[in-house]
């Protein structure tokens, strides 16, 4: 089967947008199914210790992934306009200079990722008890960094070129490869969350190899020596656009970890709730993820063939269906939220109840306020398609400041809600700046058409 590529110029714009979403949605499913099935077997296998363990890496490991995925989309941006303008030679040289781009970056995350693991952790104040465990995990994920890359560099350029398929299938294999192997390495060889971590870096491999396949299919993709040479113009404007939302993604993370450094300071049952509704975060934000990395595809390939009405359009369309989304999620969560928290948790019966209560409650705040979520993810990513990577960088530092104060100044006078209210102004700090951005671009762009 090749690659289903999709040319989102013409049509209507909300059956392309959800059509295009719709296997994103699915993929991203299954890449939350093998991240929830990662932490319910560590939970329930290896008890609490090991899920706050766990939970005590998330941020570290989601600022270099944020990273890469930031710099990938970056580099996606200019692919999707080249694909609309119909430039494949351009579109060549874009996806060549990319691939070259992309292992330099990986190497210098290896490294850093491998240099800041333990002077972080410690000041974060991750529990002692928990320290070893939460090491041995970063050390083997930041192992596999290059294998990261590689698909989401490769899931960028399928996306770019309207194809959302083949990144679901490429899921759907990866996430069946890691429940497997998480079963065997946890629960058979007992290998603990070091079989974790190997379980999903194998798995991701396998769908790297995957993507490869199906882009190597596709006639104006096949790229020669020369699409590789790292031109001076290109390599800069690449960089302009995937830097900032490295950047962008960094400074979320490091408001994260401050998170986490102040969670840490509650100790290992509070550590383990909030690991478990943080890993449903993941859940909360699957559709609004999907329409964003659709945005992203629909703007550029319109923004290349010029047709900005069509632009406002699919925005409309875009924003009515993520609201009536999050609506949804959010009223499923509510309703049965105690329940799949519950699945996490193990323990004594004191341990299991303080956890629950805690997973539950931040989960219940998150699920309330999803819709300024959902139009954060939508509005950013219309604005980054229309190549514009730097306001969506400072509705990051909007996003940390809002995060970093609220976390620093609630809990002193509301307790631990505070800690989860603080996840909410971080959004609405980054709506603050998108939202007005968004109408500003669109009508720069009308007015130098």
């Amino acid at each position: 089967m090749s690659a289903k590529i999709k040319d989102m110029t013409t049509g209507r714009p909300l059956p392309l947008i959800i059509s295009f979403a719709l296997p994103l949605m699915v993929g991203n499913i299954f890449q939350q199914l093998y991240t929830v099935v990662d932490t319910m077997v560590v939970g329930k296998a290896l008890g609490v210790d090991a899920l706050a363990a766990l939970g005590a890496t998330d941020w570290l490991y989601w600022m270099l992934l944020g990273m890469i995925q930031g710099v990938t989309q970056g580099f996606g941006i200019l692919m999707a306009r080249e694909f609309g303008a119909k430039q494949y030679e351009s579109l060549r040289k874009v996806v060549g200079s990319s691939t070259s781009l992309s292992i330099i970056f990986a190497l210098l995350f290896l490294i850093l990722g491998q240099a800041v693991a333990k002077p972080i952790l410690v000041l974060l104040n991750t529990p002692v008890q928990i320290m070893d465990g939460s090491l041995l995990y970063l050390r083997i994920m930041f192992l596999g960094i290059p294998i990261v890359m590689i698909y989401n560099l490769l899931a960028t350029i399928l996306r770019s070129l309207g194809d959302g398929q083949t990144p679901l299938y490429a899921m759907i294999v990866a996430a069946l490869t890691n429940i497997a192997l998480d079963i065997l390495f946890v629960l058979v060889l007992h290998l603990g969350i070091a079989g974790a971590a190997v379980a999903t870096l194998i798995a991701q491999g396998i769908s790297s190899i995957y993507c490869l396949q199906k882009i190597r299919k596709i006639n104006f993709m096949t790229l020669k020596k020369k699409h590789f040479a790292l031109e001076p113009a290109l390599a800069g404007q690449l960089l302009s656009l995937g830097s900032p939302m490295a950047a962008q993604n960094a400074i979320i993370a490091v408001g994260g970890m401050i998170i986490q450094g102040v969670v840490n300071g509650y100790g290992v049952a509070f550590i383990g709730g909030f690991t478990a509704a943080n890993k449903l975060y993941g859940v909360l934000e699957i559709a609004a993820t999907s329409y964003g990395y659709a945005m992203i595809t629909y703007v550029g390939q319109n923004l290349g063939a010029a047709r900005i009405e069509r632009i406002k359009t699919g925005m409309g369309w875009a924003i009515a269906v993520a609201l009536a989304t999050s609506a949804l999620i959010a009223a499923v969560m509510l309703g049965f939220g105690q329940y799949i928290i519950g699945a996490f948790i193990s323990g004594t019966p004191e341990e299991a109840a303080a956890a629950t209560k805690v997973g539950v409650t931040y989960l219940s705040v998150m699920s309330i306020c999803l819709p300024i979520l959902y139009i954060l993810h939508v509005t950013r990513s219309a604005v980054q398609g229309m190549g514009n990577t730097v306001l969506p960088m400072v509705s990051g530092i909007a996003e940390f400041i809002m995060r970093t104060g609220g976390v620093l100044i609630l809990p002193a006078l509301m307790g631990e809600n505070g800690i989860f209210i603080a996840e909410v102004l971080a959004w609405l700090g980054a709506d603050l700046i998108l939202v007005p951005s968004y109408f500003v671009m669109v009508k720069r762009i009308l007015r130098i058409g």
